[in-house]
């Protein structure tokens, strides 16, 4: 007589049976799929239908149909209307937890995979927040011509979706002005990243020496939005000193904001490197305001939860070897600014 004792498994601390070996469960293998469960993720992540679509580039009717099939291997509700917001249900949440630890644990088999293919083949992923475009670009280019094999990818967005990314497991390594410290992140600093205010070449204020932050609140103000750290930091130098700046306006990028200033809208804090391009011969100008440059850094940032694969660790220590070029580069920007400086007030007082 044979004593059939089912498959080989164990528990964890929460007494859930862990699957170590033996039968698998034939059901979802043969009726679900990693694309339907990918599709799921975003879903939850993004609280949104049509947020997943546009994320993974598919129609609004393929995602429901995924969820629909999904839904029916899984046989119970997965979402639920919550406030006009698409909410997991307590199955989906279960869903969406053990989507997690299949997906980091794929990451994981992706970076053990490619750590035996070497540095011949592969992919690099990089994730990096908007200001970080004016240098990061040149970082992955130069990696590129090193190992010419390698595919790489480059997301740039702001801030908050880096964020997502991160939690998302969506690439190797992440370029923040700052890591959260909510967040189980490994964030090493490579680089310099100095705040400035800015000006238009035309405004009185570039012939004043010494501005006090109190005279700079009387200006009208252009910040990023909600959630950029630059604006986090200016708001809380302008708290600090118990000073209300006069806000304008908000915009969504670097760009938009060095263009307003341009159009004599008023002046704005943004990073040293937002003025690269230009240099000091551009139309934008650099106040010499007390307390600016702010120095603060550029942070390479990966998850404690993930394994960095070599290729990615490869990348790492060749971003942090450009580390002193970037603060030559940044040193060198700020001596050209002061120069002109002091040749405008050389000839102001002539």
């Amino acid at each position: 007589m044979v004593n059939r004792s089912g498959p080989d498994k164990t528990s964890n601390l929460d007494g859930r049976d862990l699957y170590t070996g033996g039968e698998i469960p034939d059901h979802l293998v043969r009726h679900l799929t990693l694309r339907q469960l990918q599709v799921f993720e975003a879903i939850v992540r993004h609280g949104s239908f049509t947020k997943a679509a546009e994320e993974l580039f598919l129609t609004q009717p393929t995602v429901s149909m995924q969820m629909k099939k999904l839904t029916d291997t899984i046989g119970l509700p997965l979402f639920e209307q919550v406030e006009r917001k698409t909410r997991p249900t307590e199955v989906g949440e279960e869903l969406y937890r053990s989507c997690k630890s299949m997906f980091n644990t794929l990451v994981n088999l992706e970076a053990s995979v490619a750590n035996f293919k070497g540095l011949r083949r592969g992919r690099l992923r990089l994730g990096v927040i908007t200001t970080a475009k004016y240098f990061a670009p040149e970082i992955l280019g130069g990696f590129c011509h090193e190992y010419p094999e390698i595919d790489v990818s480059l997301k740039v967005t702001n801030r908050d979706r880096v964020l997502e990314r991160i939690s998302a497991g969506d690439d190797d390594l992440y370029v923040l002005g700052r890591a959260p410290e909510e967040m189980n992140l490994v964030a090493i600093p490579f680089a310099p990243n100095p705040m400035v205010v800015v000006a238009s070449k035309e405004h009185p204020l570039t012939r004043e020496r010494n501005i006090s932050l109190e005279r700079l609140a009387e200006e009208p103000l252009i910040l990023r939005e909600p959630g950029s750290g630059i604006r986090d930091v200016t708001m809380k130098l302008f708290r600090e000193r118990g000073l209300s700046p006069k806000v304008r306006m908000e915009l969504g990028s670097n760009e938009a904001i060095k263009h307003a200033v341009l159009g004599g809208l008023g002046v704005s804090v943004l990073s040293l490197h937002t003025l690269t391009l230009e240099g000091a011969t551009g139309p934008v100008d650099i106040l010499d305001v007390e307390g600016f440059p702010i120095e603060r850094q550029w942070y390479l940032v990966h998850s404690k939860e993930r394994e960095l694969s070599l290729i990615g660790r490869t990348f790492l220590e060749y971003a942090l070897q450009k580390g002193p070029e970037i603060h030559a580069h940044m040193e060198k920007l700020i001596s050209d600014f002061n120069l002109i400086h002091q040749e405008r007030w050389r000839s102001l007082k002539s």
